[in-house]
C-alpha cells in the first residue's frame, strides 16, 4: 500500500470516527460538546423523518425493483407474480431491443446538461439582483418563488388536463404558425450564414426555447443562493471599498468565493429535479413499458439504468464543482 493510500484511509477513518463521536454523549467525549457537533445533530434531526420514511416505505420496493430487473416477471392472475432469475436479459432488452429507450436517454441527458447550467446561472444572477436594496424587494422575491408553487405536482396536472388551457395553447400555436415567421429559426439561420459557430448557438437556442422550464425550475436555487449571499458580512465589502476594489473585483474576490460552495448543493438538486420531471420522456417510456405493456422486469431494468445515469452525473458534477470551489476559495 502506498503512502498516499495510507493517508487517504487514515483521513477517512478519522472522519468516520469524528462523525460517530458527535452522536455519542459521555463525559470524556469532547467532540460531542462542540458547536460543530450540535449543528450536526440538528441537521440529523431535520433529515431523520426522510430516513425513517425511506426505511419504512421505500427500502422494500427498491430491493424488489432491483430483483425484478434481473428476473423474468410473469403475472399470475389471482396469485401475484412469478420472477425466475433471468440475468442481464432485461438490460439487454433496454439497450438492444427497445426502439425508444436509448434515443430518449441520450436526448434527456443532453437536455439535462444544458438546462442545469442555464438554471444555475439564471438563479445565481437573480439571487444577486434580489439581494440588492430596492423598493418592492420582498414582493420581487415572492414573485420569483412562485414557480416553486406553480411547478408542484398538482398544478402541472391541472394545466395538462384543462381543456380551456389546451384550446388557448392551440390557438397561440396557430397564430404563430399563420404569421409564417419563426424568429428563433430566422435568427439562427442568420447567424449560421454569418459564419458564427453553429454548435454554440444550437445550445443557446435550446436554452431560449426552454426558458419557461428553466424559470419554473429555478425557485429553490434562488432561495439557496440568496441565503448564502445574505450570510456574507458587509464588513468584507466595506474593507474592499476602502482598498479601492471595484464592484466587479469585489464580486469575483468576495461574493463568488463565499457562495461557490452552494453551487454543489444547487447542482445536485437541479439534476435530481430534472430527472424526476413529469415531462421527462425516459420516465414516460418506463411507465409505458410497465403499465401498458406489463413488462415489469424490463421497466425495472430501465429504471435502474436511468438511476445509474443520474448517480453518475451527480458524481461527475460534484467532482468538477468541488475542484472549482476549492480553486475559488484559494
Amino acid at each position: 500500500m502506498s503512502t498516499k493510500d495510507r493517508k487517504y484511509r487514515a483521513h477517512w477513518y478519522d472522519g468516520l470516527t469524528e462523525g460517530i463521536s458527535m452522536l455519542i454523549p459521555y463525559r470524556k467525549n469532547k467532540v460531542y460538546h462542540t458547536m460543530q457537533a450540535k449543528r450536526a445533530r440538528t441537521g440529523y434531526l431535520f433529515v431523520l423523518p426522510f430516513i425513517l420514511g425511506f426505511l419504512l416505505f421505500m427500502l422494500k420496493p427498491l430491493v424488489e425493483s432491483l430483483q425484478m430487473s434481473f428476473s423474468k416477471v410473469t403475472l399470475i392472475p389471482g396469485a401475484g407474480y412469478d420472477k425466475p432469475w433471468a440475468g442481464l436479459l432485461n438490460y439487454e432488452y433496454a439497450f438492444g431491443v427497445d426502439p425508444y429507450f436509448n434515443q430518449y436517454l441520450v436526448e434527456e441527458i443532453s437536455r439535462m446538461a444544458i438546462n442545469t447550467i442555464a438554471t444555475l446561472v439564471l438563479s445565481f444572477v437573480v439571487a444577486v439582483i434580489l439581494n440588492q436594496k430596492f423598493k418592492g424587494r420582498t414582493l420581487a422575491r415572492a414573485i420569483f418563488f412562485l414557480p416553486v408553487i406553480l411547478s408542484s405536482g398538482v398544478l402541472p396536472g391541472i394545466e395538462s388536463q384543462n381543456e380551456f388551457y389546451n384550446m388557448m395553447e392551440g390557438v397561440a400555436e396557430a397564430v404563430a404558425n399563420s404569421s409564417g415567421v419563426n424568429l428563433s429559426a430566422a435568427l439562427q439561420d442568420l447567424l449560421s450564414v454569418s459564419g458564427v459557430g453553429s454548435g454554440v448557438f444550437d445550445v443557446i437556442f435550446q436554452m431560449i426555447d426552454a426558458i419557461y422550464d428553466i424559470v419554473m425550475a429555478s425557485g429553490i436555487q434562488i432561495i439557496v443562493f440568496l441565503s448564502g449571499l445574505q450570510s456574507i458580512s458587509p464588513s468584507l465589502y466595506e474593507a474592499a471599498d476602502v482598498e479601492g476594489c471595484s464592484a466587479w473585483e469585489a464580486f469575483w474576490k468576495i461574493t463568488f468565493p463565499m457562495v461557490s460552495p452552494l453551487l454543489l448543493v444547487n447542482c445536485i438538486y437541479t439534476i435530481i429535479d430534472f430527472f424526476m420531471k413529469n415531462d421527462n420522456r425516459v420516465m414516460e417510456r418506463i411507465n409505458e413499458v410497465m403499465y401498458k405493456q406489463a413488462k415489469f422486469g424490463e421497466a425495472s431494468a430501465m429504471s435502474w439504468i436511468y438511476f445509474g445515469v443520474a448517480i453518475a452525473f451527480i458524481g461527475i458534477s460534484s467532482f468538477i464543482i468541488s475542484k472549482a470551489v476549492k480553486t475559488a476559495n484559494e
